[in-house]
């Protein structure tokens, strides 16, 4: 039932419980949690000053992978924060702006991080099966109009969600069993019918599969093409191009199926597994990513190694 017109529509603040059942485990939490912030941080940070600063990586693969570091830094610098903060301090209230702030901002850099990594799987894609194409289809006029579309297009999509929540009315408790804002989240404590916002989060969930099928329908192009080279070293070759980015794929979309399939399905599953695997796919993929590219791309790590060496 709908507020009275004498009643405030939307409350001051929630309370985000973090961890619900594991309570007592906040305080040993927050060592992976910060320690995985915290290599994010460096880790995506030092990718960006390599790419900036090293003119042989001035490519379209790695301006992909300065897209990609750029979104993962934002994506968990918008949530482990807030996290460590309950976890650490107990400090779990946030505004109602804040809720919404964080809520948008999660939504738009994971709805961002999928496109862009079905960007990547295309720039492999040429890279292998049209290889005289490339510098014609992928130059720096392409990719800059590519990051703008792709950003435009998932502001456009993600920005409802916002207006979807500041129409509902909040008559019930304020406390949410999170460590971060999420549209579901706050729209099951309102008073009223939600189900244009459950229509909408589904509409969104299907792009995001529908991005999952253009990278398995890629993938199965590419190993096509790489099996079709006449030599072994070619192959090879090829296969570790795109070996860093599939780890990467792996790393969020394992995660984040892992997570949407026991929200969806797991009703006898713990709460406290369901909020576990919720955190995996936005604190794991930003900390991995940097590693798997570290180590695995030869002119990051011979920058990176060559930098350390001269500095002793």
């Amino acid at each position: 039932m709908p507020p009275s017109n004498g009643t405030k529509l939307h409350p001051s603040s929630f309370l985000l419980l973090g961890v619900p059942g594991l309570e007592e485990m906040h305080v040993w939490i927050r060592f992976p949690f910060c320690s995985m912030y915290l290599i994010a941080l460096l880790g995506n940070i030092t990718i960006l000053f390599v790419i900036k600063n090293e003119h042989s990586l001035h490519q379209s693969m790695f301006y992909f992978l300065a897209m990609l570091t750029s979104i993962d830094l934002g994506l968990s610098t918008s949530t482990v924060p807030k996290m460590l903060g309950i976890f650490w301090f107990n400090l779990k209230e946030i505004s109602f702006g804040g809720y919404v702030t964080q809520m948008f901002f999660i939504h738009i850099f994971t709805a961002t991080e999928t496109v862009v990594l079905v960007a990547m799987v295309f720039d492999c894609y040429v890279a292998i099966c049209n290889p005289l194409w490339y510098s014609l289809i992928l130059n720096n006029r392409t990719i800059g109009l590519n990051f703008v579309l792709v950003f435009g297009v998932n502001f456009i999509l993600v920005i409802p969600l916002v207006f979807l929540i500041l129409r509902l009315p909040f008559c019930r408790h304020h406390i949410i069993p999170h460590t971060y804002c999420e549209h579901m989240g706050i729209a099951r404590l309102a008073c009223a019918n939600i189900k244009v916002n459950m229509i909408f989060g589904l509409i969104l969930i299907s792009m995001v599969f529908i991005d999952v099928v253009l990278i398995v329908i890629s993938y199965v192009r590419i190993l096509q093409a790489v099996f079709r080279l006449p030599s072994r070293d070619a192959r090879l070759k090829a296969l570790n191009t795109c070996g860093s980015h599939i780890c990467v794929i792996l790393a969020f979309f394992i995660s984040a199926v892992f997570s949407f399939m026991t929200h969806r399905f797991g009703r006898n599953v713990p709460v406290y597994i369901h909020i576990l695997l919720a955190n995996l796919y936005v604190v794991v993929p930003p900390a991995l990513n940097p590693v798997i590219y570290g180590v695995r791309t030869k002119q990051i790590r011979v920058w990176v190694s060559s930098t350390f060496l001269k500095k002793r």
